[in-house]
């Protein structure tokens, strides 16, 4: 799941008004309770980059002034928001909705209601009024996603359907639909652009896509439950987390190849979330039931650092500036505010229901 904002050129701004209106009713209840997009649109806060926070079981994204760390407004989005990612001018907010329902490890799925298919998709968001202009079709279960660095198209992971999806942003069509392993869910391009990245869960795999061809030219094997892939800003490294392997692993991105396993220390540590610092010298990993954040040397590649960080904290990002970074913790219903030179949590906002996904526009 891809939870943290990477520099890539957009094209949404153009192409907003191609796209028609699909999926994601609301009903006067989900109006009344999250749609404030109208006083958002009046209120930029402080003018400090503003973070974006999916919440899963309110169906909206909380908006947060990061110059202050207080919510600024609350807007629906649809079902199930999961994966958010920014535009680098942030000028669009992309959202994974989804319409099947919630389906814990363990869980017996033959007793879980129907999915709701027309709820699936990417919902677009203009961040400007923070309104929601359209939600186009991406596949099923979209969970995670990335945006390539022209902003043309974005590839999605399609957890009910083994699937990675490449949708065309400008008229809203999935373009293909590659099989990757049971599962997918972390999606992340590399900084060229070359690769994309999926991780999937059941085969305990890192499938790389060649998005010159839209296919996939090698799997990459990793430790159990691999959640989410982060890099380098030059490109070289690959960090993936491992849930049930309670390690991340290090890929050399030039032979897509496992070249380390670290360990990430704590009692109940399911790595999960993974940001780079901005100057590439730290990967901050999010432990879910362990409540902590493990810091990464990444040129030693070993954890130097773990700090607490809340109830189960999934979702991470970092300030364009890298003074702060911000979980996402579910159970709890905040997140948490962590000052990076002192490795402590300085603040705890409240947010919506169950929060997941974490993105700051840069």
């Amino acid at each position: 799941m891809r939870i943290w904002t990477r520099r890539h050129t957009t094209l949404i701004a153009s192409t907003l008004g191609v796209l028609a209106l699909v999926g994601c009713g609301r009903g006067d209840d989900d109006r009344k309770a999250t749609d404030t997009a109208a006083s958002a649109a009046a209120d930029r806060g402080s003018g400090a980059p503003l973070v974006y926070v999916t919440n899963e079981d309110g169906n909206n994204i909380s908006i947060i002034d990061s110059g202050t760390d207080s919510v600024l407004s609350t807007i629906f989005v649809g079902k199930r928001p999961r994966g958010i990612s920014v535009s680098p001018d942030g000028s669009t907010i992309f959202v994974a909705v989804s319409g099947s329902p919630k389906a814990p490890p363990g869980t017996d799925e033959s007793k879980l209601p129907p999915p709701d298919r027309a709820a699936d998709g990417i919902a677009v968001i203009d961040a400007r009024t923070h309104t929601l202009k359209t939600t186009f079709k991406s596949g099923q279960d979209p969970e995670a996603f990335d945006v390539t660095n022209d902003g043309r198209r974005v590839y999605v992971s399609n957890e009910d359907a083994a699937t990675a999806s490449v949708v065309d942003v400008t008229t809203g069509r999935v373009l293909k639909a590659i099989p990757v392993g049971g599962e997918p869910e972390g999606v992340t391009l590399t900084p060229d652009g070359r690769h994309v990245y999926v991780t999937a869960e059941e085969d305990h795999a890192v499938y790389v896509i060649d998005t010159g061809r839209d296919s996939v030219l090698t799997k990459i094997d990793v430790g159990r439950r691999p959640r989410s892939v982060a890099f380098t800003p030059d490109g070289r490294k690959g960090y993936v987390s491992a849930e049930m392997g309670s390690a991340v692993d290090v890929i050399d991105v030039s032979t897509h190849k496992r070249v380390k396993t670290i360990p990430i220390p704590g009692k109940g540590a399911r790595p999960m979330g993974v940001a780079v610092s901005p100057d590439g010298k730290f990967a901050y990993v999010t432990t879910g039931r362990g409540g902590t954040v493990a810091v990464i040397d990444t040129g030693a590649d070993s954890v130097v650092a773990t700090i607490g960080a809340g109830q189960r904290p999934w979702g991470i990002a970092i300030t364009p500036d890298g003074k702060k970074a911000y979980t996402a913790n579910g159970p709890s219903n905040d997140v948490s505010v962590i000052d990076l030179a002192t490795r402590k949590v300085i603040d705890t906002i409240k947010v919506g229901s169950v929060p997941w996904g974490v993105a700051i526009a840069q």
